[in-house]
């Protein structure tokens, strides 16, 4: 197993292209995991997703209650329509902070690392971790939500 390089940059090509579907989880799928887990161990990092390590794949981990948990292939089937606003950090963009509204439940399907089907409801850290490592796996960076609405103006997070 071994640490892999983290992709850096807002303008890297490899974290703005949306990830290719794992078409099976092969050998080289598990040893990619598990350097992944290396790596986001190494990272101290909630969640890592491939594009973050030079792969094109809907692939992540993210810290799910507490456990790191594979996720192949991640599809949220719902999002609640209440939201919270919570600075995010992001292991591809060191130093930035941005507060990003996020719903604070979702469900998601995908496959374990063993190929298993499997669907999770989550809420609050473990469901924007989640949704934080999709929004690489389609290409989203933290710096997209610099422009909407879904930051906090610096004036206001005083108040």
């Amino acid at each position: 197993m071994s640490v892999l390089p983290i992709q850096k940059g807002a303008d890297n090509p490899i974290l703005r292209k949306k990830g290719a579907k794992v078409p099976e989880v092969s050998k080289a799928l598990k040893k990619l995991i598990k350097n992944m887990r290396e790596t986001v161990k190494a990272e101290d990092g909630a969640g890592l997703a491939a594009p973050q390590i030079g792969e094109s794949l809907q692939l992540c981990l993210a810290l799910i209650e507490g456990k790191m948990t594979v996720l192949i292939n991640p599809e949220i089937t719902w999002k609640s329509d209440e939201t919270d606003i919570e600075e995010e950090g992001c292991l591809s963009l060191p130093g930035l902070q941005v507060a990003v509204a996020r719903p604070i439940a979702i469900t998601v399907k995908f496959l374990n690392e063993k190929g298993a089907a499997q669907e999770l409801k989550l809420m609050d850290f473990s469901a924007r971790t989640v949704q934080h490592e999709m929004d690489h796996l389609n290409g989203v960076l933290l710096v997209d939500y610099l422009a909407t609405d879904h930051m906090i103006p610096q004036n206001e997070q005083t108040a």
